[in-house]
């Protein structure tokens, strides 16, 4: 990259905590904990809008993984989830009637959040349908993995997006509140992805599973980005820039090798495709708060009309980190 295009995306990047801190007025804090946020604490910052039913289990999985504190925005649930979450000290709530859309998808407001209380901390930035997997994950705690990448001078960790899902109709079998989601969503796409390098960001684009398989069959480069970069030593001079799919500086992107070697990397298990997806499907459409006008959704809600079954027989029924591993799908890289 030469002088000017460092110079342009050191701009860009201030820009976007400039913006963070001008949406940061959109933001009403209904639950202040952080005064108990302890130097080296691990965080995890979400956005959610009426996603009640999946918080408990979605607070004891990232709980059992280490995380200390939770950091919600609530954008204008009408579910109960602020009420949920009341009482709980290691939980913090803003609420706002902000667009979706307007602060960047979400971004805007997380963006301002790690910047004034992320800044030293390793931090998670998740949707409630993603469960962070990663190497020795069922034997070691996400500090392990922190303490191993703080050793290794690496700021920055990359997981995949895998697409689970049921075999059989999606709405046949009714999820739960605190229910583990893999217990009905236990399947994934094996292979069908595609790869490239994102020239601008530096990022690898990834594409491919049951959405493009299903839903964009016909228009696959439509379909959903799969690369996420969810855990990040923050700075407050770091802003992300879409979702988790790329961070600037640029560097953090880089999470890859490019001399034939492999970086560790994670995987995020995406538990969409439950009984509920169908109602948020429409309420989201209606909103029209999600990128090009919702048409990832209108793709959804166009396809649900015909009831269909994600489940195929190449697919693969999910058993451990070290399947997908083996698979190809995540890297242990040099981390013994």
């Amino acid at each position: 990259m030469g002088l000017w295009d460092s110079y342009q995306m050191r701009i860009r990047r201030k820009r976007r905590v400039l913006r963070a801190l001008r949406k940061s007025r959109e933001l009403r804090c209904m639950q202040d904990n952080t005064h108990r946020i302890r130097p080296g604490d691990i965080l995890l910052a979400t956005t959610v809008r009426n996603e009640q039913i999946r918080l408990p289990y979605f607070l004891q999985y990232y709980r059992s993984l280490g995380v200390n504190h939770f950091l919600f925005v609530d954008n204008d649930s009408t579910d109960g989830v602020q009420g949920y979450l009341s009482d709980m000290p290691d939980v913090s709530v803003w609420h706002t009637r902000g667009s979706y859309k307007r602060a960047t998808y979400g971004v805007d407001w997380i963006n301002y959040l790690l910047r004034r209380y992320a800044h030293g901390h390793w931090s998670l930035v998740v949707d409630p349908d993603e469960f962070f997997i990663y190497p020795f994950c069922d034997t070691r705690p996400i500090r392990a993995l922190t303490d191993w990448l703080d050793t290794s001078q690496i700021r920055s960790f990359a997981a995949m997006l895998l697409d689970m899902y049921p075999k059989g109709r999606i709405d046949e079998v009714p999820y739960q509140a605190g229910q583990d989601p893999l217990e009905i969503a236990h399947w994934f796409d094996g292979g069908n992805y595609t790869i490239k390098r994102n020239n601008r960001y530096g990022n690898l684009w990834i594409q491919g599973g049951p959405r493009a398989r299903v839903f964009f069959a016909d228009k696959p480069k439509l379909a959903p980005a799969l690369n996420k970069i969810p855990l990040v030593k923050w700075h407050r001079k770091y802003a992300f820039v879409s979702s988790t799919h790329m961070l600037l500086p640029r560097g953090l992107n880089q999470v890859y090798e490019t001399n034939g070697g492999e970086k560790a990397s994670g995987i995020l298990l995406h538990t969409k495709f439950l009984d509920t997806f169908g109602e948020k499907a429409a309420e989201e459409i209606k909103r029209r708060q999600h990128y090009g006008r919702s048409v990832e959704y209108t793709a959804y809600a166009n396809s649900l009309k015909d009831r269909p079954e994600l489940w195929c027989k190449w697919s693969e029924k999910y058993i451990n980190w070290r399947q997908l591993e083996i698979m190809g799908l995540m890297s242990k890289g040099n981390w013994a």
